[in-house]
């Protein structure tokens, strides 16, 4: 079985991965089992930036204290919302962007500042890039998206963070509405996670 450890402490985030990725011979490790407490500075100025500095920071700590995963490989996701008539902001500042607030009272600010956007200017989509960093290869990056608009209102009570207010034309809800199986169907992590495993499968490293 091949372990692989996952560069986050995002509880939600670590149960659809689990989710996304069953059926694959692996065992999936949060990065805070092996140890990992540090802080990693997410100073890039794109997704797979992102993702890359945290799956090799995590890679490094592996390397120096933890000799018994040698041979894991360490996974990592940067995602995040881009709002076109924002600018695509936040972008890679998504979590940061909230700063004192829960996502609900920022998603309350942007549907408030948008109140007066039309419907086909409230475009938006969520991006994730996933890094792998394989022991004796390359770090491997690739990004996926969904796209959607901003919805009028929050609605939806599963999911997490901008969730309630991302809406999908073609579903007619938004990814709260969705069950985790639907969602994790279309959404950008689910779509970058399951490009990475057939990624690393055509490879032979899974």
């Amino acid at each position: 079985m091949r372990q692989i450890i996952f560069a986050t402490t995002n509880k939600d985030k670590v149960r659809e991965i689990k989710e996304i990725l069953s059926g694959l011979d692996v065992e999936l490790i949060p990065m805070q089992e092996i140890g990992f407490e540090g802080e990693i500075e997410e100073n890039g100025t794109t997704f797979e930036e992102n993702a890359a500095i945290k799956a090799e920071a995590v890679a490094a700590f592996v390397k120096e204290h933890k000799p018994e995963y040698a041979d894991a490989i360490v996974m990592a996701d940067d995602s995040g919302l881009e709002i076109d008539a924002m600018g695509k902001m936040p972008g890679v500042l998504s979590h940061r962007w909230l700063g004192e607030r829960t996502y609900t009272e920022a998603m309350t600010d942007i549907i408030r500042e948008m109140k007066d956007v039309p419907e086909q200017e409230r475009t938006a989509r969520f991006v994730c890039s996933i890094a792998a960093v394989v022991p004796g290869h390359k770090t491997y990056t690739l990004r996926r998206t969904i796209e959607g608009t901003v919805a009028h209102e929050i609605r939806g009570e599963g999911g997490f963070g901008y969730d309630p207010f991302f809406y999908v034309p073609e579903y007619g809800c938004t990814t709260a509405e969705m069950t985790s199986e639907q969602k994790n169907a279309i959404s950008h992590r689910g779509k970058g996670l399951r490009a990475m495993r057939d990624l690393l499968l055509f490879e032979s490293l899974l």
